[in-house]
């Protein structure tokens, strides 16, 4: 058997805010692996140090991906074992780690994933919303046009998002459905832990002046049927404008294909910036 054959990478989840939620077979490829590659070695360490874990770390996060990522493989083609880490959850989910995966999956290495928390799953199911038929979207996008056709989704939508975004992201909500279900998680499994359920316009009121604090978990009800008319005609209408129509007559022709408002129309995409 080659040296090769006996390294490995191992995908470590770490918890999302209490230390204890770490499993036991987590800990135990921390102890056994010849080094971490940590998102930041100094949040990692507090970690190890509740566990007194020795293991060597090293820096491993989205700037020190690639700069890192063949040092790694050959260090497991040797025969380690590299366990890999995020701040908190499982890597690679909207954390560092797709370059160091691809790249040991391409030399033929063995690679190990490990369960454990996930911020995404927690709130899901704390959001007591439809788990049947669900999509995880990573962090939103900021462009409200991406924003518009993301939310015409028809199944419960889970992201990431920013606590000073989340006050706009859910006017823009109450905008299209005002009775649209939704569940504001933060400071998931932490002192602090807050989620946060009703409609669309009561987060939207809640959270207008107030922004909430801590990272933050949105879980949104899938668009009922008609609900995302508005989003299409907006959408509709930058088209038009980006095809080189003016915005006001665009409004006026998508107003009178759709029986909505041109005023309302044309303000929202002026609003838009687009």
């Amino acid at each position: 058997m080659s040296a090769a054959a006996n390294g490995r990478l191992i995908v470590c989840p770490t918890p999302i805010g209490n230390l204890e939620d770490i499993t036991l077979r987590a800990l135990e490829a921390l102890r056994s692996a010849d080094v971490i590659a940590c998102e930041d070695t100094r949040t990692t360490k507090v970690l190890l140090d509740r566990y007194e874990i020795t293991t060597p770390r090293v820096r491993y996060d989205e700037h020190a991906e690639k700069r890192a990522t063949p040092g790694l493989i050959k260090r497991i083609s040797g025969g380690e074992t590299v366990a890999l880490v995020s701040d908190a959850g499982t890597p690679l989910v909207s954390d560092p780690g797709f370059v160091l995966l691809q790249a040991a999956l391409a030399a033929g290495l063995t690679v190990e994933v490990l369960p454990g928390p996930s911020s995404v799953l927690t709130a899901l199911v704390a959001s007591g919303l439809p788990a049947e038929r669900w999509r995880f979207v990573g962090f939103l996008p900021r462009k409200r046009g991406e924003l518009l056709e993301l939310l015409e989704n028809d199944e419960t939508l889970v992201a990431f998002e920013s606590p000073r975004r989340a006050g706009a992201t859910l006017a823009l909500l109450a905008e299209l459905d005002a009775e649209r279900p939704v569940a504001l998680c933060r400071e998931l499994t932490k002192r602090f832990e807050e989620v946060v359920r009703g409609s669309a316009a009561e987060l939207a009121e809640r959270y207008g002046a107030a922004p909430p604090k801590g990272e933050v978990v949105l879980v949104i009800g899938a668009a009922e049927a008609g609900s995302s008319d508005r989003a299409s005609a907006e959408q509709a209408v930058r088209e038009l404008v980006a095809a080189g129509a003016k915005p006001r007559p665009a409004a006026t022709v998508i107003a009178g294909m759709t029986g909505l408002s041109a005023n309302e129309l044309y303000r929202a995409v002026a609003a838009s910036g687009d």
